[in-house]
């Protein structure tokens, strides 16, 4: 299985090979800042198994739990596509918005239900 995810010009493109490892739900005041949404929704691809085409730039910030995290954005039209947590070096996240795939696998796992806002339903 390939999934090709894109920013919202197509200028930047990550080809996935394979399953994702996991895809995570995250309530995170980070998360929804980032995605101007709620949540945010990232399907978890071994390293080996993503390809990235076209320009993009990036910036750290820091995860709630300390861990850096690296976020890739086209520079073209701002769209956050995938990232690297560094405290899962083997792993490139990708955020399953940018798939547009109505049928891409739901949420395995629900995380920082803290700060999820009281009308979202948390998928289990």
């Amino acid at each position: 299985m390939t999934r090709i995810a894109t920013c919202a010009c197509g200028n930047l493109r990550v080809t996935c090979s394979g399953e994702p490892a996991k895809v995570s739900l995250c309530h995170c005041l980070a998360c929804q800042k980032r995605t101007g949404s709620t949540y945010g929704i990232a399907a978890f691809f071994k390293r080996q198994d993503v390809r990235v085409d076209g320009p993009s730039k990036s910036y750290e910030r820091q995860s709630d739990r300390g861990f850096p995290v690296w976020l890739h954005f086209c520079p073209d039209c701002g769209s956050t596509v995938f990232w690297e947590p560094q405290r899962k070096p083997d792993a490139i996240a990708v955020g399953v918005g940018s798939f547009a795939d109505p049928t891409f696998p739901a949420p395995t796992q629900s995380v920082y239900g803290e700060h999820r806002h009281a009308w979202v339903s948390d998928p289990g």
